[in-house]
């Protein structure tokens, strides 16, 4: 989730042009909304709403007019001035950014808090995007920055270099045991995120987080089995994971054992998308896929 140093200027001017159509779209909504109410009002209302019309200046706008929402214009701004581009590159972006289109105003839960932050949050607009950050003061930064995001500090009691045995423990029965993670008794489970993880049905879950880079980094362990977890103990439907840099390690036989192989819908680059169907709904469901 933390930001690259070099600047890719391709990269930007097809990130505002993402941000320009998407807004389009936006307005294109309403106004299509705005003359659907018009068409079903009485032939009363009408007149006297094309009488007001007809009363205005005629630099005034019309009805089906409307602004670009802040938080929208105050991510196209920030982007576009930004030397600073999002880690993920465009193609894996698109991925997410795909699921976002059909499914947005939705839940979002996002394990990490970066400078793309606020782009998930746009793409989202309408809809709740939460970002759970390990950092303190990195909340503290980016909270100064972006006070509209909505983030919450959590701690990881595992390492990377703990991975092979907690690989292990997620094989036992606890931890195929489809159970709400706040009370499952698996090692893996995260217990103690803020509790409106917990009480939230999400929609979409991202892994791009904690570091994870180094053997005494709190690798994604905990957090790659919680999400898939989460997504099976949903009373219905379906929930698309996403978790990236799976180029290594961790992430990747993680990703695989616990969001499973037969659940996966695409892999580009470094980002893996799964659809993990509610368990919920059909108790002798297996914990992968055959």
């Amino acid at each position: 989730m933390r930001p690259k140093t070099s600047q890719a200027l391709t990269f930007k001017v097809l990130l505002v042009g993402v941000f320009f159509a998407f807004l389009l779209l936006f307005v294109l909504r309403s106004s299509l909304l705005s003359s659907s109410k018009e068409n079903t009002s009485s032939p009363t209302t009408l007149r006297t709403s094309n009488a007001v019309k007809e009363s205005k200046n005629t630099a005034d706008c019309s009805p089906s007019c409307d602004k670009i929402p802040r938080t929208l214009a105050q991510s196209l701004i920030h982007y576009a001035t930004s030397s600073i581009t999002p880690q993920q590159t465009l193609k894996e972006i698109s991925v997410t950014a795909k699921i976002l289109e059909k499914k947005s105003p939705c839940n979002f839960l996002v394990f990490g808090l970066g400078h793309d932050s606020l782009m998930w949050s746009s793409l989202n607009y309408g809809g709740r995007t939460v970002f759970l950050e390990e950092d303190e003061a990195w909340i503290e930064q980016i909270r100064h920055r972006f006070p509209m995001l909505e983030s919450y500090h959590v701690t990881y009691d595992s390492k990377v270099n703990q991975a092979e045995n907690l690989m292990d423990v997620g094989r036992g029965h606890e931890c195929m045991t489809i159970a709400d993670p706040k009370h499952s008794t698996c090692q893996l489970a995260l217990k103690s995120l803020p509790s409106e993880v917990y009480e939230t049905k999400w929609d979409l879950i991202m892994v791009d987080a904690p570091t994870g880079y180094h053997e005494d980094a709190p690798g994604r362990m905990t957090a790659i089995y919680t999400a898939g977890m989460i997504a099976r103990n949903k009373e219905k439907d379906e929930t698309d994971v996403f978790v990236h840099d799976v180029n290594r390690v961790v992430e990747d036989t993680f990703s695989m054992a616990f969001l499973c192989e037969g659940y996966m819908k695409k892999q580009e680059g470094r980002l893996r998308h799964f659809r993990i169907p509610s368990h919920k709904d059909s108790l002798e469901r297996p914990f992968c896929p055959e």
